[in-house]
């Protein structure tokens, strides 16, 4: 009888070592298997970030502050750099206070009867800037020349300049 009991309970643990062996192999195997479709999820987006990166190196190739010779024309001259950028930059957009219809910068005169404003500036170098401006309704785009003169003003020019067509 003891005999029997063990043979049974020997069978039984064999059954269950099988068992859990093959359920541990599938367990694996399924692991194994998101890990390379991670893997290569990762590849693929590894990639991507990189062309992404690239693509952002580009576009902002004409940026001042990624151009070494126009900081280095402002640093030799004595200026703080970060402080000058966001000054240029924020004497265009306080130009959007204004009294009128005439802005100080922007060549055209509102069309909705709201204020023309500059939205967005991009400095290119130590000389250029490009803005874009809108009333709301219409779109256009300023190409701006600056300087510093000897009291330490910022002298803006207007160069060129257009306005897109009002598509219906």
């Amino acid at each position: 009888m003891k005999a029997r009991l063990f043979m049974y309970l020997f069978i039984f643990s064999v059954l269950l070592i099988i068992f859990q062996y093959v359920n541990s192999k599938d367990i694996l195997d399924k692991y194994e298997e998101d890990i390379k479709t991670f893997k290569t999820k990762i590849a693929e987006q590894e990639k991507t970030i990189e062309a992404l990166e690239e693509q952002n190196f580009e576009l902002n190739y004409f940026n001042i502050e990624r151009n070494d010779n126009a900081l280095d024309y402002f640093a030799a001259q004595g200026y703080n750099t970060d402080k000058l950028i966001s000054a240029i930059t924020e004497g265009l957009y306080n130009m959007n206070d204004y009294e009128g219809e005439d802005h100080p910068i922007v060549p055209f005169v509102s069309m909705t009867g709201s204020k023309l404003l500059i939205n967005k500036v991009r400095i290119l170098n130590h000389r250029w800037i490009v803005a874009n401006f809108t009333d709301g309704e219409y779109w256009g785009e300023i190409f701006v020349t600056y300087e510093i003169d000897e009291n330490n003003n910022l002298k803006y020019k207007l160069v060129e300049y257009f306005m897109y067509p009002k598509i219906s």
